[in-house]
């Protein structure tokens, strides 16, 4: 104990070293990254391919399937799903917990590259991944409205502008652009005027692409000049392609205005977006798992002056929804824990020490503690956290008790009448190995927590380490500084004065220690009486262990809620956009709402769909958590007729990369498409009759509306039209087929090619339709198939390779995790 009486005998030295410790943490507090939990996020990676017009089935079995042959082969695949809707497929991948996500996304980009051979060689460009977890909620969404531009230009503002500096901040993994689409030309043609003039669908489109270009042209020069050619090859506007011949009939030119309307608009009219009841544009910024969403947050705030000014001041650029408001808070309000329990620490220690100079010493030891941890904290790579502060704020009533029994076993010997020098001296070495021992004690108790593997051991890794960390240091400052401070602060007892309160308080005093000599010689009197109590407390204890509700995580109120807005599968994406405004209102109308963003159509999914973004408005003002919030939208919007409207109350710590319209999932996977389709239906509907479950809903979308043409091929082969032919000609009229691209100086923008809306607004429409037989013959494609109305999947699921149906719920109230598991796990033995 030589090396501690250096320590007492050297207080200047000491007290630097204090200070010391207390420095590099406040510099370890300062350059502390700040999170709401710990770094819990599995590496994921979203993939997504695109092939226009497709159907859901074609994604899946000529895009999804390769594609997902090949991601199967890569290390550390811990979980792997897809969705195929018309048009797109999304493939994302979770990998186990220690997996770079960098060397994942390596192997991800070989294994697009393996499988580019298998994929349909028609695809417009290679599928493209992202690092980013679909099922997270995006950390920002910032919105654009305007009174003077169209949609098409606030989207190209968007996506130009915002979408390209955005994604370059760090930190970001993927900034979407919903409610609209790119500007374009569209060419709505009519089909009866085409068929007066003998023209064909094919026809249009070549002549278009043909009378586009953009190609090199090349100079020429004499002796002392050069001139670049430059020619007038590329058409802008609709109103350069007006007078484009598509053909000559009777010697006479058949323009393109002559045979379809066209106008300057966008490239797909089926999406909108609103943003409290106001048509906008919405910029989705999701984050790459494992970055910290304080940081790119800041980020991109200080990046949204600069790019306010580079788009038009017309266009007005707000931000919606900010993730980071409720996480500052909720840390905001464990630091001022923190800060109360040390202070409570120390009032209720001078309460009892009733001195203010013995008071003074654990009131340095505590907070150079607490304050030592933050620099260890920095070097281990942690975050200012719920957690960990929370671990700090625990650790409190521990690291006083170090300073408390040193500073006791000091104090005896000065009663003893020693002099504080020789006090300290004995009394550090006497008591240097129990404080040894109870710190070792109580950092053993958290070895199973630092042991644990998975999520759970993730989470709580960091807390556990904090507070053994917290321990280690009160202990050496407990051995060293404690007993060098009652050196020089205390007194030889009779030689300091107490005043008025010390006397006051020794009757208090004096009362309770003689109550608890009263009290502790009864309970050595009856022996079997506190036998009995401690046993019946035992028994109790494991009795309520038993009946608690179990779960994985506290439900937190982040003030925010997602919700999914599905339709009947037929639902047209008319009425969705009126269904969309229809439940945005009304959601609105409740008072503890702030805002509500919604978009639908486009690249988001399904034409039945749309996703939800709503803000809260601050707990203060609500007065009811967020659960309460849920339950009466849920009662309010449960007469609404015409879609139904799923939520959950977004929580921080989300497993899985599957995007949900509830909280929690159950996935039913198959080798066989029609045995899910027998089995979901039950296993939903035999779940929504479980009292622990609430909005039971599936992702099971079969029952989409089809116009099933069946095809004569050999009527078709004697009039010398192939299946190609008929593809292209549905494609071009149906499809929104981009037939031409546009360059710009800042972007690419497409020629749309299709029908006139009221051609593609009944399945009658396709009698109107003609293709190109042999000599140029005009054959309606009525005399070539039988249509039969039936029914095709909208969407289709894999998990793991294999058919999937997954079934989303969130817990009803009252109920918990376990008890919704445990209803699950009967119903599925009993099916």
């Amino acid at each position: 104990m030589n090396l501690l009486t250096a320590f007492i005998h050297r207080p200047v030295g000491t007290t630097l070293l204090t200070v010391a410790i207390m420095l590099a943490g406040s510099l370890g507090y300062v350059l502390l990254p700040v999170s709401p939990l710990p770094q819990i996020d599995f590496p994921t990676i979203q993939v997504t391919a695109n092939l226009p017009g497709a159907s859901p089935e074609t994604m899946a079995s000529a895009v999804a399937t390769p594609l997902e042959r090949q991601f199967g082969r890569i290390a550390g695949i811990s979980e792997m799903s897809s969705t195929s809707n018309l048009g797109i497929t999304q493939i994302t991948l979770q990998f186990e917990l220690n997996r770079d996500i960098n060397a994942a996304a390596r192997d991800v980009q070989a294994a697009i590259n393996a499988a580019r051979g298998r994929l349909p060689p028609n695809l417009p460009q290679n599928p493209t991944y992202r690092k980013i977890n679909p099922a997270d909620a995006p950390i920002m969404i910032l919105a654009l409205t305007s009174e003077t531009y169209s949609k098409g230009e606030m989207y190209d503002a968007a996506s130009t502008i915002l979408q390209q500096k955005l994604s370059q901040v760090k930190g970001v993994g993927m900034v979407f652009v919903g409610g609209g689409a790119p500007p374009g030309v569209r060419i709505d043609v009519n089909p009866t005027i085409m068929n007066h003039f003998g023209v064909g669908l094919a026809d249009v489109r070549t002549a278009v692409a043909n009378a586009n270009a953009n190609r090199p042209k090349g100079q020429v020069a004499d002796a002392t000049r050069s001139w670049s050619i430059a020619a007038n090859d590329q058409l802008l506007t609709a109103e350069e392609y007006r007078p484009l011949i598509v053909a000559y009939r009777n010697g006479a030119p058949v323009r393109l205005a002559d045979v379809a309307h066209l106008s300057d608009s966008v490239e797909d009219l089926r999406n909108a977006g609103l943003c409290d009841g106001e048509p906008s544009i919405m910029v989705i910024v999701y984050r790459q798992p494992g970055a910290n969403i304080i940081e790119t947050v800041d980020r991109l705030r200080a990046a949204l002056p600069q790019l306010d000014a580079q788009i038009p001041d017309d266009i007005n650029l707000i931000v919606p929804l900010d993730r980071t408001l409720t996480i500052r808070a909720s840390l905001y309000e464990v630091q001022i824990t923190l800060i109360i329990s040390v202070l409570l620490v120390i009032l209720v220690v001078f309460l009892f020490l009733r001195t203010w100079r013995t008071t003074l010493i654990p009131s340095v030891a505590v907070p150079a503690s607490l304050v030592g941890t933050f620099g260890v904290m920095y070097l281990a790579g942690y975050s200012l956290d719920n957690l960990s502060l929370m671990a700090l704020a625990i650790a409190t009533g521990f690291v006083v008790d170090d300073a408390i029994v040193v500073i006791e076993n000091i104090s005896r010997h000065l009663e003893d009448g020693m002099a504080p020098l020789a006090a300290a001296t004995r009394g550090a070495r006497e008591i240097g190995f129990t404080v040894l021992s109870i710190s070792i004690s109580l950092i053993a108790v958290f070895i199973p927590i630092l042991l644990m593997s998975g999520i759970v051991g993730r989470l709580f890794r960091e807390f556990a380490v904090t507070l053994s960390v917290a321990i280690m240091v009160s202990m050496a400052i407990s051995l060293t500084t404690t007993p060098m401070m009652c050196a020089y602060m205390l007194k030889e007892k009779g030689r300091e004065s107490h005043g008025k309160l010390f006397a006051i308080s020794e009757w208090a005093f004096n009362f309770v220690v003689g109550l608890y000599a009263r009290s502790l010689g009864w309970v050595l009197n009856h022996q079997r009486a506190t036998m009995l109590v401690t046993l019946s407390t035992i028994g109790f204890t494991i009795y309520l262990y038993v009946i608690v509700p179990k779960g994985f995580f506290p439900q937190q109120d982040t003030g925010r809620l997602m919700g999914n807005l599905l339709a009947d599968q037929a639902t047209s994406f008319q009425a969705m956009s009126f269904q969309t405004k229809r439940f945005a209102d009304a959601v609105m109308q409740d008072p503890a709402v702030h805002g509500v963003t919604v978009f639908t159509g486009g690249k988001s999914g399904a034409m039945n769909a749309a996703r939800m973004f709503i803000t809260l408005t601050p707990l203060e003002e609500r007065r009811m958590r967020a659960d309460d919030v849920l339950a009466r939208l849920r009662k309010n919007l449960s007469g609404m007729a015409g879609a139904t409207l799923y939520m959950s109350a977004y929580q921080e710590l989300r497993i899985g990369g599957r995007v949900s319209s509830t909280q929690y999932q159950y996935t039913l996977r198959g080798d066989n498409l029609n045995d899910l389709t027998i089995w979901g239906p039950k296993l939903r509907d035999a779940m929504r009759k479980l009292p622990a479950l609430a909005d039971v809903n599936s992702d099971q979308q079969n029952g989409g509306l089809a116009s099933a043409l069946q095809f004569d091929r050999v009527a078709a082969a004697r009039l010398g039209i192939t299946m190609q032919q008929i593809d292209d000609t549905l494609y071009d009229a149906f499809g929104q087929r981009m037939v031409s691209t546009m360059y710009r100086p800042l972007n690419q923008y497409h020629v749309i090619l299709e029908v006139e809306p009221r051609f593609w607004q009944d399945p009658d429409a396709l009698r109107h339709v003609y293709v190109k037989g042999q000599n140029g013959a005009k054959v309606p494609l009525s005399t070539l198939y039988h249509y039969r109305p039936g029914s095709t999947p909208i969407a289709v699921n894999h998990s793991g390779q294999f058919p999937s149906v997954t079934i989303s719920f969130n817990l009803a109230p009252g109920f918990s995790l376990g008890d919704a598991v445990e209803q699950i796990h009967g119903l599925t033995d009993e099916l």
